[in-house]
Formats: C-alpha cells, sequence, structure tokens
C-alpha cells in the first residue's frame, strides 16, 4: 500500500490530489481530510464505488453516505424543492459543519442505497477537500472508520482501520474541530435537527430564526463513532454527517 500523501508539502500536495482524483474516477475509494473527520470517498455517480465505499467501511445499503460539493450552487443540481430557509442555512454555515438533507432530483441517475428520494449535502471547509471535489466533482462520503468504531481524525487512524480498502490516502494533518458535522432535515416540512455536531442547534436558530419545527427538547449529542462527515444518524431512510 502506498503511504499517504503529506498535502502540508506543495509537490506532495499535487501528486496526491492528481493520484486520487484518478483513483476516484477508476471507481476506487479514497481518504480525505475534512473540517470535521477525515471521510472515504468515492464518484457519487458510480454504484460500484459506491458499493466499495459501504464494504470498505462494513456498512448495509440502509445507511447510504452523505454527498460532499465544492461549491454551494452544486446543491440546485442534486436536490429539489430547496425551501428559502436552506438557503439562508448554507449562506451562514457553508462551507462548514453543516450536513443538509434535502430531496434529491428525481432525475438523478445515482444509487446511494436507501435514501427513500433524499440525500445529504454538506460543502467542507478543507483546502484538500475542496481542492479535489472541484476536480472529481460532487463526491459521495462517509466517516474514515470502520462502522461501529470511532471516526478518524488523523490520517493514522483512517490507514489502521481501512488498510488496503483505500487506493489513495491524503494527509491534512489532524481534523481541526474533530467532531461530527451537524445535520438538518429539510426534506419534509419545518426544518429539524437530527443530530448536534460541530455546530449547536441555539447557532442555527439564531442564524435562521424561521422555518423550524417547534422547539420541544434539546438535541441529542451523539458520539462521534460513526459520524463526522458522514455517518449513524437516521434521516429519511438514509444516514448522513
Amino acid at each position: 500500500m502506498r503511504p499517504p500523501f503529506d498535502c502540508a508539502d506543495p509537490v506532495i500536495r499535487e501528486r496526491g490530489l492528481s493520484a486520487a482524483h484518478n483513483a476516484v474516477k477508476r471507481g476506487e475509494v479514497v481518504v480525505l481530510p475534512t473540517d470535521t473527520v477525515y471521510g472515504i470517498g468515492a464518484d457519487a455517480f458510480n454504484p460500484a464505488a459506491v458499493k466499495r465505499l459501504l464494504e470498505a467501511k462494513g456498512r448495509g445499503r440502509d445507511m447510504p453516505p452523505p454527498v460532499l460539493v465544492p461549491e454551494t450552487r452544486t446543491i440546485d443540481g442534486l436536490a429539489s424543492s430547496i425551501p428559502f430557509a436552506v438557503r439562508e442555512l448554507i449562506d451562514a454555515f457553508w462551507p462548514g459543519a453543516l450536513t443538509i438533507v434535502c430531496r434529491a432530483q428525481p432525475s438523478l441517475t445515482w444509487d446511494l442505497g436507501e435514501t427513500n428520494g433524499t440525500v445529504a449535502l454538506r460543502m467542507p471547509l478543507h483546502p484538500v477537500a475542496l481542492e479535489l471535489l472541484r476536480r472529481t466533482g460532487p463526491m459521495a462520503v462517509s466517516s474514515a472508520n470502520l462502522s461501529g468504531r470511532p471516526a478518524a481524525t488523523v490520517v493514522g487512524e483512517a490507514v489502521e482501520q481501512l488498510g488496503e480498502s483505500v487506493r489513495v490516502y491524503l494527509d491534512g494533518g489532524p481534523s481541526t474541530k474533530g467532531a461530527p458535522s451537524t445535520i438538518v432535515d429539510a426534506s419534509d416540512g419545518p426544518l429539524r435537527v437530527l443530530r448536534v455536531g460541530a455546530i449547536s442547534e441555539a447557532e442555527l436558530r439564531a442564524a435562521v430564526p424561521a422555518g423550524w419545527v417547534e422547539l420541544e427538547e434539546p438535541a441529542v449529542e451523539e458520539p462521534t463513532a460513526e459520524a463526522g462527515v458522514e455517518g449513524g444518524a437516521e434521516r429519511s431512510g438514509a444516514a448522513s454527517g
């Protein structure tokens, strides 16, 4: 197995990004840094590649991965019936640690798993992740760990858990937050917090006061295993992070 590419070195970073881009286009899986935790990613529009991603983690189709995007405008090609409140959330928190579950565009020819017609979207705040996404386009990305184990916050933890199932590892240093993204469900009716992560519900409601379900009791904070960019919360039939 090739050692991780040290993205702190500009020359090695370029080699790593090129290798990761080529691997994704071949339908292989790669590990990339994000602003939350490390992610394992594949071409979102290649069903065989998404299947490899899930198999690498030891997951089934009942826990489909979120999709990371390189630009905010990409959401219009992937989601439908986007509420104004979601636009406001995107303006306030993207790029960043907020995953938004939307209705997927029905015309898309992809297979992320059992999503019930939804897609979980996020634009990460990490230069390496964004550069790779600009080259590859939207990627299915889940937390870089075996199912049931803690998400990797340094590349070595991802290597230890995922090993040879990953073609390319990009080392972007320790995750800046080390906490999962917060997940908001906007797929059916008022906005609802599915998981509190790096962004609190109070911060969300302060930035976007209208459009939420009535607040009854605080959302539960979940452990980082199966979280991060991507993992472990149930939402309309898909798992996201």
